[in-house]
């Protein structure tokens, strides 16, 4: 009991931060259950999924009720995410797990790098309507591969390339990301459970608790300046690599 109490409040933190950053938590997750309970990277990134899924859903919800998701766009990253998602996720619960670490913690670290830089490069104003449209598919594409082979990144990967290259602002693109996370999550949690890289006596309670919790992160989001919402991010994703690579 004692310890199904603990992955409540656990699941609770990281719903907090899945709602704040749009993520589902998922990233905060993986370290946590890697380090904290010796968890292999794969199980790690399976139980994650377990407890993002909801998270992302409830999420999404609470997005679209602030700003309205245009549909259109949502799909022409939804379709391609899922495909691909799919694919890769096949591959991923085939690799070694130490691997699989590795380059867990190289995705966060370019990850961070990229969205240093582009607070830096990014010199046009935000709009209302998303510029290149046409091209989102691809960033569907991108995102369906990093979300199937590490469990998370079409959120995290998909939100900065939303408002550095098609530029959105940051809440927009973090509703239009937890959008196309949600079935490419959904799909990847699947494949993981078939091949049992899922733990559900921790899964469960991490996903109750971060459902108590995310609406706070989502209303905690809109009320931040929106540099200071991306500088967090940064900082959040570092802080994801290093207590990674203490377990490497």
């Amino acid at each position: 009991m004692i310890e199904v109490v603990m992955f409540v409040l656990l699941g609770a933190a990281m719903g907090t931060l899945g709602g704040l950053f749009g993520i589902g938590g998922g990233l905060v997750a993986i370290p946590a259950l890697g380090v904290l309970f010796g968890l292999d990277q794969q199980l790690a990134q399976g139980t994650a999924l377990l407890m993002v899924l909801p998270n992302v859903l409830l999420a999404l919800w609470r997005y679209n009720q602030r700003n309205r998701i245009l549909l259109r766009n949502a799909l022409m990253l939804i379709i391609p995410s899922f495909f691909f998602a799919w694919l890769t996720s096949l591959l991923a619960v085939r690799l070694d797990p130490q691997a699989m670490r590795l380059g867990f913690i190289g995705f966060l670290v370019v990850l961070t790098v990229f969205n240093v830089a582009q607070m830096y490069w990014r010199r046009s104003q935000v709009s209302v309507g998303l510029r290149r449209e046409k091209w989102l598919w691809l960033l569907g594409v991108g995102s369906g591969v990093t979300g199937g082979l590490f469990g998370v990144g079409g959120g995290v990967v998909a939100t900065p390339i939303l408002t550095s290259v098609f530029g959105a602002t940051q809440v927009v693109a973090q509703g239009l990301a937890l959008s196309l996370a949600a079935p490419s999550t959904g799909i990847t949690l699947v494949t993981y459970a078939l091949h049992d890289h899922v733990n559900w006596s921790m899964g469960i309670p991490l996903a109750v608790g971060g459902l108590a919790s995310i609406s706070w992160g989502v209303r905690l989001a809109h009320s931040l300046p929106e540099r200071t919402l991306r500088l967090m991010f940064c900082i959040f994703l570092v802080l994801c690599a290093v207590i990674l690579a203490l377990k490497v």
